[in-house]
């Protein structure tokens, strides 16, 4: 296809989009910090605001001047093992502090961050391990087994533990939701290695392997760089209506770190901007409530569900999180509706705002909704609005021959902008696939309306989202593959009350294994989040050319016992 039609379209975009363009959001980023770099960012803030709390854990700060120092001794430690530039090192853990100071540590020694699902079981961590070829690895105490029993298997060299409460005080004022003993912790040792000496950050090297699912088997690893991690951190603090470098912004995170939404808004945005965050393991709406009055939270990242839970909450009082101007909600399970949004509004004083639309592939981040909340006219528009694109990234949408279409018509969301992965790291094939001519072909539904803002229409058409959690129905088959009784398996979704949608697995067995036996099996071996209802079945549907009858088996999932346990 001539890229002329792709130019003239997106000229007639970007025409509406500049006419609509909200006065709240600056249009380009002014940069404090020359170098796209995040060490070069940390030494920034740590030289002009040393004092300034970074991170905050349950009652601990953790100030720039600590953080920086604690990132040049992790660094330390890793050359003090032979650590070089361009090696992976894996980061194992839950939220806290040391998954932030790992993460800048890591691309203090010129090496690449692999961050690991903490809720992984054995076959995926061992995979990830492998694929990545990860030779160091900081991991959480209670995960110690787990990671010994796959050690064997992979190219590791170097590992270490810490516990989520070795960087806590000694009597935390804030209910802490783990033990504050560590079984087994090197973390003394780390933070007391000699620091590594500056170097100057590549920031076009390979710094990250973000690992997301896929269509076609086992997650893939997007290779990102620091000028994509610093030019997403930029655009999202413009899409919160505020330079870089704000002083007066406090972020709330609970969303995992090692996903790229939480890297966005609990390492990236805070630390590009010099900015507080406030760190959660997990979400609790007490705990969050009164950490947000504590701190004087201005921004968060949570689902519809997270808010709706906060105000059903006993004796909620919205006067206690009314420093909030930055509420942003990720419509899952529950919709933003008009409704919800009133009764925020009424209760608090802020808007609640639909967050962003973006993916691993695309550092996530990519649109802003700020400006068109006013009569809830992003609300009344067909959902999901996902409103217009950050600065200096483009979104069209185009037909099957890849064409874009008229504005108001749907079709397949295709991106392009200066944070799109440089590839799957190890598929020449799937990079190809995925990236053509500069454009990221997502296999998202959407289209773009008369202001130039994109509804986000349909998920990608394999992908199930489980309380917000991606699964990929390839993955979930590749690995109840490994089971020596599964002789084929088929996976599709069917809708879930409360956890909007969850993998159903058909599966045809070599031998008399019974559905519990298999159940317990994937609970050793792939994520809560993952496992599947188990149906065994005589044989799948196939079509006369050899490939299963999905739609059947969507028709037969969704006549299944909605209340299905699945503890």
């Amino acid at each position: 296809m001539p890229s002329s039609r792709r130019e003239e379209a997106l000229a007639e975009v970007r025409r509406l989009q500049a006419t609509n363009w909200p006065d709240q959001v600056p249009g380009a980023v002014v940069h404090p910090v020359e170098v796209p770099g995040l060490p070069e960012h940390l030494r920034h803030w740590a030289e002009t605001r040393p004092d300034t709390p970074a991170i905050s854990f349950y009652g601990r700060d953790i100030t720039y001047a600590e953080y920086d120092e604690l990132s040049d001794r992790f660094a330390g430690w890793l050359g003090e093992r032979g650590v070089e530039p361009g090696d992976r090192v894996g980061v194992f853990l839950s939220n806290c502090p040391q998954f932030l100071i790992a993460m800048v540590g890591v691309l203090k020694a010129g090496a690449v961050h692999v961050p690991i699902n903490p809720m992984f079981r054995g076959h995926e961590l061992r995979y990830e391990l492998e694929d990545a070829g990860v030779t160091a690895l900081l991991a959480q105490d209670t995960f110690a087994d787990l990671v010994e029993s796959v050690r064997g298997d992979a190219r590791l060299r170097h590992v270490a533990y810490t516990g989520l409460a070795d960087l806590l005080t000694a009597d935390p004022d804030v209910p802490v939701p783990f033990e504050l003993t560590a079984e087994r912790s090197d973390w003394a040792e780390i933070s007391a290695s000699a620091p590594a000496e500056a170097r100057p950050s590549d920031p076009d090297a390979l710094a990250a392997l973000n690992y997301t699912g896929g269509t076609t088997g086992l997650p893939k690893g997007c290779e990102h760089t620091q000028r994509h991690m610093v030019y997403t951190a930029a655009t999202a603090s413009l899409a919160g209506g505020t330079q870089v470098g704000d002083p007066g912004v406090v972020s709330l995170n609970f969303l995992p770190v090692f996903w790229i939404a939480g890297e966005d808004f609990g390492v990236l945005k805070p630390l590009v901007n010099g900015q507080q965050v406030v760190l959660m393991t997990r979400w609790d709406p007490a705990t969050a409530v009164a950490l947000v009055e504590r701190h004087g939270v201005t921004d968060v990242v949570a689902t519809v569900d997270n808010y709706v839970e906060l105000m059903d909450g006993p004796g909620f009082e919205g006067a206690r999180v009314a420093s909030l101007r930055n509420a942003l909600a990720v419509s899952f399970v529950l919709k933003l509706t008009p409704e919800v949004r009133a009764r925020w509004r009424e209760a608090t004083g802020s808007v609640l705002r639909e967050a962003s639309y973006g993916m691993t592939e695309t550092h996530t981040a990519d649109t802003f909704t700020l400006g068109f909340q006013d009569g809830d006219r992003d609300l009344h528009a067909d959902p999901v609005f996902c409103g217009l694109p950050v600065p200096g990234t483009d979104v069209l949408i185009v037909d099957d021959s890849g064409d874009p279409v008229p504005v108001g018509t749907s079709g397949e969301i295709i991106v392009r902008s200066p944070s799109i992965l440089t590839g799957y790291y190890g598929r020449p094939d799937a990079t190809a696939e995925t990236i053509r001519d500069g454009w990221l072909h997502t296999g998202d539904v959407g289209r773009l309306d008369e202001w130039g803002a994109l509804h986000y229409l349909a998920r990608a058409k394999e992908m199930i989202k489980t309380n917000g959690m991606s699964v990929f129905p390839s993955e979930v088959e590749a690995l109840l593959r490994l089971h020596p009784a599964i002789r084929s398996v088929s996976v599709v979704p069917r809708p879930d009350r409360a956890k909007g949608q969850v993998a159903v697995a058909f599966v045809v067995l070599d031998s008399s294994a019974g559905s519990d036996d298999l159940r317990a099996w994937a609970k050793d071996n792939m994520a809560g989040y993952k496992v599947p209802d188990l149906v065994v079945v005589d044989q799948l549907p196939m079509t006369a050319t050899g490939k299963v009858r999905k739609g059947e088996l969507l028709d037969r999932a969704a006549e299944l016992p909605a209340a299905r346990d699945r503890a």
